[in-house]
């Protein structure tokens, strides 16, 4: 998995029958170099035919076949590409990255395009993580509903019922993006400090969160919308323009703000409230943001490292767990995930020995 915070990409082992997960293997990280992340940001919102692709696919490709070489008992690899672009309801999704190539360099069957099928069935193709999300709280043993959070460079949230017989089962999920996460807190950071993050939240925990800027961010009619929804990495460059003037400190905790007020506003959308809700992604790490969700929401809020998961390497693990759905034939994503008209399993499977 290679997110839309730009950092790098997570591999994870998973032993599933694309149902339960059986057991949860090693991880790996290969970090971007900063001009590797410098290409990668030079090609955000271009589509297919664009120009200026070659260079940044050249990174992908490399990235992920020198990490997932480390990986050599891994029978199936699900390979999700760097989403550059994401238009549902208009020109479609755009996840960089090429399954074939990946295929033929790691000599294994390599799942991708994970997203097409369920645009063209009219959904959002975005989030995609839900089902598994599902299956980690069978694992983790939940009897009531349960929300998964995840906080990368949009936020988007699961909510679980783990009563129900299947993740397609209707009333089993709900899930949607929030709005942004850490993408324009990086932005600024790498606009205003030359940093990659605001690590820590340490330059959030020095600023005043301005609410007039905050308010003016919660007025964006995304909010209004009822989910499933999802979100571009830059549908949300106002959040920039807002902070404009305010100093570094005041930005950052303001921005940081907005992502968690964003995640409020989401959570009046679960059918009922959940148990607790559970943080994956980089924000979990983040202690402000944390520390603002758990002012604003009434349920618990605990990283999910509290029920003995990895939130660092969860989105590699659900790739992992999808691919195997896919080479079976079962659904990946549902009208309460993405909006799509039916249940539908996206996804391609390239093979070695397979032609172009």
């Amino acid at each position: 998995m290679s997110g839309t915070s730009l950092d790098g990409v997570d591999a994870a082992l998973i032993l599933t029958d694309g149902a339960e997960i059986v057991e949860f293997g090693r991880s790996g990280y290969r970090p971007y170099t900063e001009a590797e992340r410098a290409v990668l940001r030079g090609v955000l919102g271009r589509w297919p035919g664009d120009p200026g692709l070659e260079a940044a696919q050249e990174v992908i490709q490399r990235a992920h076949a020198e990490l997932l070489r480390d990986f050599p008992e891994a029978e199936l690899v699900g390979f999700h590409g760097q989403t550059l672009a994401h238009d549902p309801k208009g020109r479609g999704t755009h996840q960089l990255g090429d399954g074939g190539m990946l295929a033929e360099a790691l000599g294994r069957p390599v799942v991708w395009d994970f997203r097409s099928a369920d645009v063209a069935l009219g959904g959002e193709g975005a989030p995609l993580a839900p089902f598994f999300h599902f299956a980690c709280a069978r694992r983790i043993g939940a009897r009531d509903p349960v929300a998964f959070l995840n906080l990368g460079g949009v936020g988007n949230l699961t909510w679980i019922d783990p009563s129900q017989p299947a993740p397609e089962a209707e009333g089993a999920l709900l899930a949607f993006d929030t709005g942004p996460a850490n993408a324009p807190i990086n932005d600024l950071m790498m606009a205003r400090r030359g940093l990659d993050c605001d690590r820590d939240g340490a330059l959030a925990a020095t600023g005043r969160v301005v609410e007039g800027a905050l308010e003016l961010f919660l007025e964006e009619t995304y909010f209004r919308r009822m989910p499933p929804k999802s979100l571009d990495r830059d549908d949300f460059d106002l959040m920039l323009d807002l902070v404009r003037e305010l100093s570094d400190a005041d930005a950052a905790a303001t921005m940081t703000a907005m992502a968690a007020a964003a995640v409020m506003q989401g959570m009046e959308h679960c059918p009922v409230p959940p148990a607790r809700l559970l943080v994956t992604g980089g924000g979990r790490l983040n202690p402000v943001m944390m520390a603002m969700l758990r002012a604003g929401l009434d349920c618990p809020v605990e990283p999910v490292e509290a029920v003995g998961l990895d939130g660092d390497m969860l989105e590699a693990q659900a790739f992992g767990y999808l691919a195997v759905r896919v080479a079976r034939g079962w659904p990946t994503s549902a009208p309460g995930t993405t909006g799509v008209a039916v249940a539908v399993g996206g996804g391609q499977i390239a093979r070695p020995d397979q032609p172009d």
